[in-house]
């Protein structure tokens, strides 16, 4: 008996490591017929030991039972199916042997050990449900830690964290492909809150963060970074070419926004700094991309001026304005 009980625990020991990486309807019946397995094994020793010697008294029994309900933990229709079937099946195996006290202390036990079992079945569930609750929460604080309250997109730190990060990920790989930071600022937003107020300049806000959702849908992240400015992020190196066509198709998606089913002719202008080599530090690259931004500003505003770093270095004195 207690070879095969050695065994049990072999087995387990066997299937525990790859059970880790299976369905969890498999490692649930695998942990159902263990416990059941084991259970069955104490019943068949405890009779077998009874049958031996039948002037045993069943309180080991009994009691081993008691303590093992605190240990083995199934779902609540189960548990109790189980208790039941191993009781009935010892009555009846252990039925010539008992007398009326013998079978009202197993009984009595039963109920006892079922009452325990179940009990911090539930207390477990509910721990497990609040441990749950709490990591959600936890997961919750940390996106809206990290979010742009009004346009869901990433707030400026975030930006920032996820660009040096990008950034120390492109210099410890053998083949950098770079970054690609986008700077776009809203032309005459302040003339639109003044005419039309600040509810129409908070649609404005809105509207435009998911006109940048469409036109950049494979940006590695969006964000806000400042009460109209909005920067995007690329975690490989553009061409000139790519970022204006990217630019112009935000341009195209800024002017679908109306406000009472007006247009608004919403412009903005781009500064667009592309690091095609690591190292670079995020703060060269948002210092060219804003000054790429302030060039679009100075040169007529609704256009967009790219500018080339590698290595940290400005490879492209002459910058290039659509």
């Amino acid at each position: 008996m207690y070879c095969i009980l050695i065994l049990f625990g072999v087995l387990w020991l066997v299937v525990r490591r790859p059970l880790q990486r299976a369905p969890a309807g498999l490692q649930w019946v695998v942990q159902s017929v263990t416990t059941s397995l084991i259970l069955l094994w104490h019943m068949v020793l405890n009779t077998y030991d009874l049958y031996r010697d039948p002037a045993a008294e069943t309180t080991v029994l009994t009691t081993a039972l008691l303590g093992l309900s605190l240990l083995i933990q199934l779902p609540p229709f189960y548990n109790v199916a189980q208790s039941a079937a191993s009781y009935l099946l010892f009555r009846i195996m252990m039925a010539p042997l008992m007398d009326a006290g013998d079978r009202l202390n197993l009984t009595i036990t039963f109920l006892v050990g079922l009452a325990v079992s179940l009990a911090h079945a539930h207390h477990t569930c509910i721990t497990l449900k609040q441990q749950k609750q709490i990591v959600e929460i936890n997961t919750k604080l940390q996106e809206l830690v990290q979010l742009d309250p009004l346009t869901g997109l990433l707030n400026k730190t975030a930006v920032e964290c996820w660009a040096e990060q990008m950034l120390q990920e492109a210099e410890h790989t053998e083949k950098s492909k770079g970054l690609t930071l986008f700077l776009m600022d809203l032309d005459e937003f302040k003339s639109i809150n003044d005419r039309y107020g600040h509810p129409c300049g908070d649609h404005v806000l809105t509207e435009t963060a998911e006109a940048m959702r469409r036109a950049f849908p494979h940006a590695a992240a969006l964000g806000r970074v400042g009460g109209d400015e909005f920067a995007i992020l690329y975690d490989h190196s553009l061409s000139e070419a790519q970022a204006t066509d990217l630019s112009h198709g935000l341009l195209e998606q800024l002017e679908k926004i109306q406000w009472e089913n007006q247009p608004l002719k919403v412009r903005c202008s781009i500064g667009v700094c592309i690091c095609s080599k690591a190292p670079c530090c995020y703060q060269n690259l948002y210092t060219e991309a804003d000054r790429m931004l302030y060039h679009a500003k100075k040169n007529g505003k609704c256009r967009c001026c790219i500018q080339q770093l590698s290595c940290g270095k400005n490879t492209a004195p002459e910058k290039n304005c659509v």
